[in-house]
């Protein structure tokens, strides 16, 4: 007699549903960190996360790592972190980055501060395009919505999204290089402030639930407010849930994993107006939906 068959088995062999997989749709095959994007981009990872480290930065920046190492103030490391970019980007002498006069000078001013600032203030504008691209070709998770739906790639809107990303990054110095350091850093700060957390709870406003992807809904042990929500390739969240609120009818309440914060308002001194914002990598989530 077979073991499945009626009188020796009373339940299912395969226990709960399997969680839902981050759609080949909107993920890359390949990508420039540890990890695939299936894997990063999956609620396995939201559930047990590890280290995300994107190709060759920490070699490449070891001099700044091992200088950082021997500064016990976070505020030190801070500044000393920023004259490492000005220094090593030269960006307060673009000419030597090989800026000539033939080239708008407003490009010489495309740094990694103005792409996060440009974000916080037009997360739909040129600089924000550049910030998706960036988590597109890092962690190979595709954008999912700027200024409208990009879920058609190749329609009008996504050609629009190109053309802005391209018109970003033309002429700049290295722009996206200087993300992968600013990502690298904030992950450094987190482990040294952080060395035992692994989440950080936050939340963000919504006025339509159904502007947002949701892959499934809630589940016997979840209950029916949780929800698994495929996330833009990055988003703006909250640490205070009465300042999110502000910005929506119900609230997502998430348990991020600190290796999917891309950087945040406290990391560096007068970088985001908002006290709170924290920027965070997308793909699926497990959320919890409360009323404002």
């Amino acid at each position: 007699m077979c073991d499945i068959d009626a009188p020796l088995c009373s339940g299912s062999d395969k226990g709960n549903p399997p969680a839902p997989a981050l759609p080949k749709s909107v993920r890359l095959p390949i990508n420039r960190c540890n990890l695939p994007a299936s894997i990063l981009g999956g609620l396995s990872f939201q559930r047990a996360p590890t280290l995300l480290c994107i190709d060759g930065v920490a070699a490449l920046h070891r001099p700044l790592l091992d200088l950082l190492d021997e500064i016990e103030d976070a505020a030190e490391r801070s500044k000393r972190f920023v004259g490492y970019m000005e220094a090593h980007f030269r960006l307060s002498h673009p000419e030597e980055a090989g800026l000539t006069e033939h080239q708008a000078k407003s490009r010489a001013k495309a740094s990694y501060l103005r792409v996060v600032r440009g974000w916080a203030f037009d997360p739909d504008g040129r600089e924000a395009a550049v910030l998706k691209g960036w988590v597109e070709s890092r962690f190979g998770l595709m954008p999912r919505h700027h200024g409208e739906s990009l879920r058609e790639p190749g329609s009008a809107a996504w050609q629009r999204y190109v053309a802005m990303r391209a018109a970003g990054l033309y002429g700049t110095n290295a722009l996206e290089a200087q993300l992968d350091l600013l990502y690298a850093y904030c992950q450094y700060e987190l482990a040294r402030q952080f060395p035992q957390r692994t989440h950080i709870r936050l939340y963000r406003g919504v006025n339509r639930l159904s502007d947002h992807e949701i892959i499934a809904d809630g589940d016997v042990h979840s209950g029916p407010e949780a929800k698994v929500v495929l996330l833009n390739n990055i988003s703006s969240f909250s640490r205070s849930r009465e300042r999110a609120g502000e910005f929506g009818d119900s609230i997502l309440g998430v348990d991020v994993p600190l290796p999917k914060l891309a950087f945040f308002s406290q990391l560096l001194p007068g970088m985001l107006k908002a006290e709170d914002e924290y920027v965070v990598i997308g793909g699926l989530y497990r959320v919890r939906l409360a009323s404002a």
